[in-house]
């Protein structure tokens, strides 16, 4: 199936300020490469509303993957190279075809990554689910964006620190986190609480490896540090504090060559909650599809491995990803 190519702007007839940083360093408009990772967002139900998040989710979103959608995307990471499927939301466990999805995807034999809030494990009707990951050994990548309360408060609400700690005790307690080769990957994901740069992802990951071991016991296999991307709430934040404008161009600034091979849009695909297809899950919420009248899930042509080479969809947040070491899905590049 021949795809239509995607501009590499959302307005074609300007530069925008990534491409411009690309141009200046010598390289080209980014293409995908072979799609081996599929990320799938569930959907926008979530039972926290973080002051950070990309996808503005929360209790009173209504947007929900369907039955279908699952089904499909099962048939089609069989008949593909994706070694990876990555879940994400909302909290990804309160989509109702949870179970099938991972169950399916695990039956041929993908690498299944959930992205887990911690808190959903100790909400009613949600009691099965550190069970049910640990028995289908799902690596869970969990949000933790700080190893204080004060700052986990202020970033996502009260209670939440004292709850996610309760909850990676459990996890703990059923193998996640351990070192031997039986372990669970249990990774934790940290961002900073403003307009700033992450700060060394291994001298953070030693500090809460200290911090959450020697006050509770907490043990974890690695901290991913991401950056805060100038969209959604997050960005509406800076706006009305006049913070957006010198954050852009702090990331311009610390703009890095060296992560551009890196960059997660060029092996992963994303999923939007309605079956649409885009090259990351920021693109999801700005609205920018992959391709040019992206292709369609339903096609019964369609095929994952289909989209070598389809140029990626950019604009000025995408020096979110390219700033100082980095930042993707997986934590930082360089």
């Amino acid at each position: 199936m021949e795809l239509q190519a995607a501009p590499a702007s959302p307005q074609p007839n300007r530069e925008n300020r990534f491409d411009a940083a690309l141009r200046r360093s010598g390289l080209p408009v980014l293409e995908r490469a072979p799609t081996t990772v599929l990320q799938i967002n569930v959907g926008k139900l979530c039972n926290q509303t973080c002051n950070h998040c990309h996808v503005e989710a929360g209790p009173k979103r209504t947007e929900v993957m369907a039955g279908a959608v699952v089904e499909r995307l099962i048939e089609l990471a069989g008949a593909s190279q994706v070694r990876t499927v990555d879940l994400t939301g909302g909290a990804p466990e309160m989509n109702p075809h949870f179970r099938r999805l991972v169950e399916g995807m695990a039956a041929l034999g993908k690498e299944v990554l959930s992205r887990c809030n911690l808190t959903i494990l100790l909400e009613p009707g949600y009691e099965w689910l550190a069970e049910f990951y640990a028995a289908h050994r799902v690596h869970l990548v969990c949000s933790l964006p700080c190893y204080t309360e004060d700052n986990v408060t202020r970033q996502r609400g009260r209670g939440v620190f004292d709850k996610s700690i309760a909850a990676l005790q459990r996890l703990n307690a059923l193998g996640y986190g351990d070192e031997d080769a039986d372990g669970l990957p249990l990774d934790l994901v940290y961002n900073p609480l403003g307009a700033s740069l992450p700060g060394s992802q291994a001298n953070l990951e030693a500090d809460y490896k200290r911090e959450l071991g020697r006050r509770f016991g907490v043990r974890f296999s690695r901290l991913l540090t991401l950056a805060n991307l100038p969209i959604g709430r997050f960005a509406r934040t800076l706006q009305k504090r006049g913070e957006l404008e010198p954050y852009l161009r702090l990331l311009e600034e610390s703009f890095n060559p060296g992560t551009v091979p890196q960059l997660m849009c060029r092996n992963t695909l994303n999923v939007g909650w309605d079956g649409q297809l885009y090259d990351c899950d920021f693109n999801q919420m700005l609205e920018l599809p992959l391709g040019n009248g992206a292709p369609s899930l339903f096609d019964p042509q369609f095929r994952l491995d289909d989209l070598l080479r389809v140029p990626v969809r950019t604009d000025m947040h995408c020096l979110g990803c390219t700033a100082g070491a980095g930042s993707s899905c997986g934590g930082a590049l360089t």
